[in-house]
């Protein structure tokens, strides 16, 4: 990664990890908040996906779902879907929705890893380029820009048990506002659902809401800021209440705003100003989603920003800040056990946050421990996939196919260990029936036996490229690859 290369760089980089002390002992106190709020899991009854990463944000299941798959063992059914989109897909009430935008003529293709953009600068250098004509090869051949294409967006409900397509609404069309590198897409914003509306988001374009006949509701345009290089959006939204709340890191004007869910209107906005560093060129982008964490004493919407994670009330307040995330985090925060787990990204750390956190604390090397964190690793935080919580454990998975174990208690360093031939990851892995399951950008799923040791059991191929993070829905694991929806299903 050259982080200093004044062309543009993929928003992230690499870095060790190391386990900072626990700021007291606080195992009992771990124990009371887990009797109180218990690990979140999703019931084997109750076949709905409503948001992005599942109702908790931590995607897994004590259902019995397929642990072997491929294009034609154990699909209950495939459906195509025209056009790219990295969204995951939700479901509420036996329809599946998803998004994807189609383009008029050609448009630049997706390629597997984070790095090559990177790779072809430093190629250009050693030619002797200089950093406008690098600036320029780059952006020709890895960025689409707005005036480049012309996009068709749609929201597709399809049939939970058929695959098939109900319907289709095209809830925008034109060129873009702003631009996107070739490994992102116009439409990775996942849905929501209250399962009454379906709420979509476009970061630069607008909130739409549609119900469940695919009748439109309301829309509400909002203003495009644009993003580090034009690499793109993704950062989905999130419900609290009759609240529907977004998060925008952009290089223009940071904010937090909620809309209410009925009628589209805003109800609050609370700008904010986060970034590494003291420095005015430091990168303000970020493509994390928020979360709504309720404990017993409160409710509150936690986000994860450019070098902190901002935590608000319901209107709109900071309730508290926490330094030591990454420059551009992409993973999610959300509770399991009783705590709040904090991934800042590339360069960050993972940190868990007990209830009731106030004022301003950190994370980051050599900071002072706080009595508002039970732990916290330095610089584990990884790029692209959020960590799972699973069994007792942490799982975090680097976009190199890197996967470590950590005690979810403790933050104790179990195992890490390479998933051989992984080579690129951007969905967050999941898991189920005592298995970690992690899905490579090339459509292959690499099963991890869940435990105190790494052990590969079994590698599942779709053979084709694939970046969303899927959803589990009863005893079906729906996945998402560049063309095709499938409904992975243990046949009977």
């Amino acid at each position: 990664m050259m982080a200093q290369c004044p062309v543009r760089t993929a928003p992230g980089c690499g870095a060790p990890a190391i386990m900072k002390h626990m700021s007291r002992p606080f195992a009992l106190a771990v124990v009371l908040a887990a009797v109180a709020l218990g690990p979140m899991l999703i019931a084997a009854d109750t076949p709905e996906w409503p948001r992005f990463r599942g109702p908790q944000g931590n995607p897994v299941s004590t259902s019995r779902l397929a642990d072997t798959w491929s294009k034609t063992q154990n699909v209950e059914w495939s459906a195509s879907i025209p056009g790219r989109g990295w969204s995951s897909p939700i479901v509420s009430g036996g329809k599946i929705f998803v998004t994807a935008a189609t383009t008029d003529g050609a448009s630049k293709k997706p390629q597997v890893g984070t790095q090559y953009s990177n790779e072809y600068v430093a190629e250009l250098q050693k030619q002797g380029l200089s950093g406008k004509e690098i600036d320029d090869r780059v952006t020709a051949r890895d960025f689409e820009l707005p005036d480049e294409v012309n996009l068709h967006y749609f929201l597709y409900c399809v049939d939970l048990k058929s695959g098939k397509v109900n319907w289709k609404q095209e809830y925008h069309t034109g060129k873009p506002q702003g631009g996107r590198h070739r490994k992102n897409s116009f439409t990775s914003e996942t849905p929501i659902t209250d399962g009454k509306l379906v709420y979509v988001y476009a970061t630069s374009l607008g909130l739409w809401a549609y119900d469940m006949k695919g009748k439109l509701v309301w829309k509400t345009p909002l203003e495009n800021y644009p993003m580090y290089g034009d690499f793109g959006t993704g950062a989905s939204p999130a419900l609290a209440g009759d609240l529907l709340i977004v998060c925008n890191d952009n290089e223009k004007q940071q904010f937090i705003a909620a809309f209410d869910k009925k009628t589209g209107k805003q109800v609050w906005r609370t700008d904010r100003d986060l970034r590494t560093g003291t420095s005015a060129a430091a990168r303000r982008s970020g493509w994390s989603t928020p979360y709504v964490w309720v404990t017993p004493g409160r409710t509150e919407i936690v986000t994860i920003g450019p070098g902190f994670a901002v935590s608000y009330d319901l209107q709109g307040k900071e309730l508290w800040k926490l330094a030591g995330m990454g420059g551009g985090p992409i993973p999610s925060p959300y509770a399991w056990g009783g705590l709040l787990l904090l991934n800042g990204g590339s360069g960050g750390a993972i940190a868990a946050v007990k209830p009731g956190a106030a004022g301003s604390f950190s994370v980051a090397p050599k900071a002072e421990p706080s009595a508002h964190v039970a732990w916290s690793i330095e610089r584990a935080g990884t790029y692209l996939p959020t960590q799972l919580a699973y069994d007792g454990a942490i799982y975090a998975l680097t976009d190199t196919g890197i996967l470590s174990r950590y005690d979810a208690t403790t933050g104790k360093l179990g195992y890490r260990s390479r998933i051989e031939n992984g080579v690129a990851f951007t969905a967050s892995p999941w898991a189920y029936g005592g298995k970690i399951f992690c899905l490579n950008e090339e459509g292959k799923t690499f099963v991890v036996a869940a435990g105190e040791k790494y052990e590969l059991l079994k590698v599942n191929d779709l053979e084709e490229f694939a970046l969303a993070t899927p959803a589990l829905v009863g005893d079906r694991l729906l996945l998402r690859t560049e063309s095709v929806l499938y409904s992975i299903r243990d046949k009977k």
